[in-house]
């Protein structure tokens, strides 16, 4: 597990980020914990559901294929958990083909196509987080 420890950091939402391509979860977690959040990652579906209980994040990013249990898997479980239902889910994949079924298909609220940009993925934290009401309305962040 990785997790931010500053404790200016700490103020902001904690967001978890689950991602078996290390190199791309360690910059999406430093991306994530410039912008003031408080990050934690994880490789695995397994990691992702004794992560989401134990901390409880205000976001979960998921990638779509991860060992052990697939990503829309973890979402689907976490959707049944009267604890963490609550909690959004934004997908990630590099095969964008089918992310819009999966969505709707586990109850995510959103998805990204790897690669994304930056910009992209925090305003999509934002708007999903409530935190940027002004800005326009991504196409792949599904109505709740």
């Amino acid at each position: 597990m990785l997790n931010s420890s500053n404790k200016e950091r700490s103020m902001g939402k904690k967001i978890l980020i689950v991602d078996d391509e290390l190199d791309l979860l360690k910059v999406t977690l430093l991306r994530l914990k410039k912008t003031g959040y408080e990050v934690f990652g994880g490789v695995d579906g397994q990691e992702a559901l004794n992560l989401a209980r134990q901390i409880i994040p205000d976001l979960i990013i998921l990638d779509v294929y991860l060992p052990v249990i697939n990503g829309d898997d973890v979402a689907k479980r976490l959707k049944k958990d009267d604890e963490l239902k609550h909690i959004p889910i934004i997908l990630i994949s590099a095969n964008p083909m089918t992310l819009d079924e999966r969505v709707m298909e586990c109850g995510a609220d959103g998805y990204l196509a790897k690669p994304y940009e930056h910009d992209e993925l925090i305003g999509m934290v934002k708007k999903v987080l409530g935190q940027d009401r002004g800005a326009r309305m991504y196409k792949n962040i599904i109505p709740g």
